[in-house]
């Protein structure tokens, strides 16, 4: 496969196949396979989620001090697994 460089937005109305490395900004659609890395915090330096609803992260501590991924509704993040607000205790 030959080696591209782009500058500025790409789009394609046919589907897009390959892998991205670095970083994405913008809205992914579609079905992502092979492994997603999500932003690492703490609840303390967990940011806003009114500015990031619909968004998912890892917080080392969010589960009563064990890690947990979140996600925002745009009002708390909340854990996954529970549902539950992050918390570090």
């Amino acid at each position: 496969m030959a080696r591209t460089t782009f500058t500025g937005p790409v789009k394609s109305n046919n589907g897009f196949e390959g892998n991205v490395t670095g970083n994405v900004t913008g809205n992914v659609t579609g079905t992502v396979t092979g492994v997603v890395t999500l932003p690492t915090y703490t609840v303390a330096n967990a940011p806003s989620a009114s500015a990031n609803a619909r968004k998912l992260i890892y917080v080392s501590n969010g589960a009563a001090g064990s890690p947990v991924v979140a996600f925002s509704n745009g009002t708390s993040w909340l854990r996954c697994d529970t549902l539950a607000a992050i918390s570090a205790t």
